[in-house]
């Protein structure tokens, strides 16, 4: 894989680049003006409009546009429209009133989104589950947000049947949406049937909608917790994205098409992708899961304009073998978040790649970064108030002064990226109103303020400009998702001659993020059944969870507020030299931990493996 050298990594912009970046683009600065004032200005106040109000307002002026691209079926406008207005007019049947919870557990497939779109139609909120969740994080976004109803499609039912013991299912009915490409339910089960007899005019309740309404729970990945959080999408939330990444950022036009094969319930293809193909008539592509070996035929099939991306997409594009055309299809725009310094250059030379959107938001924060004046390495700028200021790591606390109060970073430096919390720019927070308190920074730099704490760190590179550093404390970043060390370290401390663990990210060559490493401490006199721990935290965890990497240690090193540290732990990485001990590997396609030898860990730092 051809890669940059960390040398070329931009860490700060001249005076000149900025300059020359903003002349570039200064035909279009009126345009920009005028689209972002306009667009603020309609999405002010407590309006009556919604998600669900503009779609039908784009189905009525492009009826017949494509609406959805999909392996599993087409939609046009008129039909997504009216596909949401059934499964509305079904809600309604049942009793489903605006704030009353829909969860949704499917794979990407239209089916999905028009469960989505007929909630927000209701006013309903449309739980969606994280299909990739298992075991105690699976039955804890069940049971968050009870959902009066629950839709479950047929292609999750063998995860969910394994949870549904545990899940709260006491005052919910269950419905299971069926697969055309499994076909195994009958038709008592199968819940189209009765959707397909309901009314395909636009229900009355949509009129009702303000954008200050809840329309979705996306759960994170992962959190300091240890489980997921319910992060609350308001409608104001997708509407912005529709002025500011439909309009403003990528100029979307209604004969496009926006590949999104990122799960929608992810904020990428939620609050990002999707919501900048639809305000402008557009289609969106999807597929189930991500393929890249099935990735230029989508483009090409699709005739794919846009692809919204995260960081690991685009590094199992690199990886796939070189095809005669690849950089020459519809393809010129990407629109995403971490794609790699190392291959940020050649991954726009292979596929041809005109503009790099990258962007930095977090699915409960406040604002939103854009790389709208095209720097490599960069996630852009934000037009609401932002601050990088100096952490304490040793710590874990923001640096005060001798006044009580935050200081920012100097140019070139790295810092705890933090967001002012406005009434323009408002902090929806979590389901729980405790974890959206513990996110809130209180008299930064004057007293009263209030401001939303990242949890990442992000360097200054100067003209409101920033580039992505690190996250912060004991969440990691792995395979596009974040990892939850507490939820990791409960997996591996229940099994058999464990007596406590802690999981800590290391970088591996030709990785996207941090891969896993546990350090472990054994029961006295404990044998640890390497090939058994593997098959009890694959059962207890999501597959980006397992940890890649294990070491044994006789104590850990503890800090004044008694907690683990670990940053010698870290620094040791995975190289037995350093650990001074055994370093057991689990290696792609393997179902045990091996021992590391000096010839595996040549070949991972070779980026031999691909996991």
């Amino acid at each position: 894989m051809t890669t940059d050298s960390p040398k070329q990594f931009r860490q700060t912009i001249s005076a000149p680049e900025f300059i020359f970046k903003l002349l570039a683009i200064s035909w279009r600065i009126p345009f920009i003006i005028y689209h972002a004032v306009s667009g603020l200005k309609r999405i002010s106040g407590d309006r009556k409009l919604s998600w669900a109000s503009t779609l039908e307002d784009i189905a009525a002026r492009y009826p017949d546009n494509m609406a959805v691209k999909s392996p599993d079926g087409m939609l046009t406008y008129r039909e997504l429209n009216e596909s949401a207005n059934r499964f509305a007019h079904f809600l309604i049947s049942r009793k489903i009133c605006a704030g009353d919870v829909v969860t949704v557990c499917m794979e990407n497939r239209p089916e999905l989104l028009v469960a989505y779109c007929g909630c927000g139609k209701v006013g309903a909120v449309c739980s969606l589950i994280n299909t990739n969740q298992r075991g105690d994080s699976l039955i804890h976004s069940f049971n968050l947000n009870k959902g009066r109803l629950l839709f479950v499609g047929e292609e999750c039912l063998e995860f969910f049947d394994k949870v549904k013991g545990s899940v709260d299912l006491k005052n919910s009915e269950l419905y299971i949406v069926g697969d055309p490409a499994i076909k195994r339910l009958n038709a008592k089960e199968d819940v189209t049937k009765a959707l397909s007899g309901m009314p395909a005019a636009n229900p009355p309740t949509t009129s009702d909608i303000s954008m200050k309404d809840r329309i979705a729970y996306v759960y994170t990945s992962g959190t300091t917790g240890g489980m997921p959080k319910a992060a609350v999408i308001i409608n104001k939330r997708a509407l912005s994205a529709m002025f500011w990444f439909g309009r403003v950022v990528t100029r979307i036009r209604p004969h496009h098409t926006v590949y999104v094969p990122l799960p929608f319930f992810h904020t990428n293809a939620l609050t990002v992708g999707w919501p900048a193909a639809l305000y402008n008539g557009a289609a969106v592509a999807l597929r189930r899961r991500f393929s890249a070996s099935n990735f230029l035929e989508d483009i090409r099939n699709f005739r794919v304009t846009h692809f919204v991306y995260v960081g690991e997409v685009c590094r199992y594009l690199m990886a796939q073998p070189d095809v005669k055309g690849q950089n020459r299809t519809t393809l010129k725009y990407v629109i995403g978040n971490g794609l790699r310094p190392d291959i940020w250059k050649a991954f726009k030379k292979r596929y041809g790649i005109k503009k790099v959107f990258e962007f930095y938001g977090a699915a409960e924060g406040v604002g939103v970064f854009t790389n709208f004046l095209n720097f490599d390495y960069s996630v852009g700028t934000s037009l609401t108030s932002f601050a990088i200021v100096n952490y304490d790591i040793e710590n874990d606390r923001v640096a005060r002064d001798a006044n009580g109060f935050l200081t920012r970073v100097k140019k070139g430096e790295a810092g705890l990226l933090i967001m002012e919390i406005t009434e323009k720019t408002p902090f929806t927070g979590y389901s729980d109103k405790k974890k959206t308190e513990e996110k809130i920074i209180r008299d930064a730099f004057k007293k009263g303020d209030s401001w939303f704490n990242t949890g990442d760190m992000l360097i200054d590179m100067g003209f409101r400009h920033a580039q992505f550093a690190d996250r912060l404390g004991d969440t990691f970043r792995w395979k596009g998702e974040n990892v939850a060390t507490m939820e990791v370290e409960k997996a591996i401390d229940s099994f058999k001659g464990v007596e406590a663990s802690a999981v800590y990210g290391v970088s591996l060559p030709a990785g996207d993020g941090r891969a896993g490493m546990a350090a472990i401490i054994r029961q006295k006199d404990a044998k640890i059944d390497l090939a058994g721990l593997v098959g009890h935290l694959r059962s207890a965890l999501p597959k980006y969870a397992v940890p890649l990497f294990v070491r044994f240690i006789e104590d850990f090193q503890w800090t004044a507020t008694h907690k683990i540290n670990k940053t010698g732990l870290k620094s040791d990485e995975f190289d037995p030299s350093r650990v001074g001990g055994k370093v057991y590997v689990l290696l792609p396609d393997s179902d045990e931990y091996v021992e590391m030898t000096g010839a595996i860990h040549r070949e991972l730092m070779a980026g031999k493996y691909r996991f």
